[in-house]
């Protein structure tokens, strides 16, 4: 098998590829303007960055990079990560009993062939009091994370439902990469 890079820091993907059975991988991170053109609608911002991620990343002919970019988008508009513990309370008060979409775009990319594809889950948040946001605020969880929730943390508890792929929202969608890293000869079972 080819060797795998993971071109991301984000330790939620590294932890992901591993629960589905990719341990030996590299991690390389690119440095990557994350700019994008003003009309593509969200599926298509997150396809356009991880492949800039994809291609940006140092990586050998023969080794298979995986890049992903997750965005958080409430009524089309891009929630990033909070600047700080007001801009959290802000997004997290938008979002109480609400329905937005998180969207991941992924690409695999080995030389020059290179396969994109995303991925878009729907969560509904619960109402929630400003105390209990604030509370959530406290414990750090929100201040690294796009939407400022993490749902494979404490801020499950906001969560009502979701419909779609759990782990795109956790920031990389593992059934749509195991399809396509298929493609590319590798079979996780």
């Amino acid at each position: 098998m080819s060797a795998i890079v993971l071109a991301s820091a984000s330790p939620r993907r590294r932890e992901l590829l591993e629960r589905i059975g990719l341990s030996d991988f590299q991690i390389r991170v690119p440095d990557t303007d994350e700019s994008f053109p003003d009309s593509l609608t969200p599926p298509e911002v997150v396809e356009f960055i991880s492949r800039k991620k994809a291609q940006a990343a140092d990586c050998a002919e023969t080794e298979i990079v995986i890049a992903a970019d997750t965005m958080v988008f409430l009524d089309g508009q891009r929630l990033g990560k909070p600047h700080d513990e007001t801009h959290a309370l802000e997004m997290l008060t938008a979002l109480q009993g609400r329905r937005h979409t998180v969207s991941t775009g992924v690409t695999v990319r080995q030389g020059s062939r290179l396969l994109t594809e995303s991925e878009t889950t729907a969560v509904f948040f619960r109402a929630a009091a400003e105390d209990e946001l604030r509370r959530y605020i406290r414990t750090g969880e929100p201040m690294d994370k796009a939407g400022a929730y993490g749902v494979q943390g404490r801020g499950a508890l906001l969560v009502e439902r979701l419909e779609g792929d759990f782990f795109n929202v956790m920031g990389l969608p593992v059934l749509r990469l195991a399809r396509m890293l298929r493609e590319f000869g590798v079979n996780l079972f």
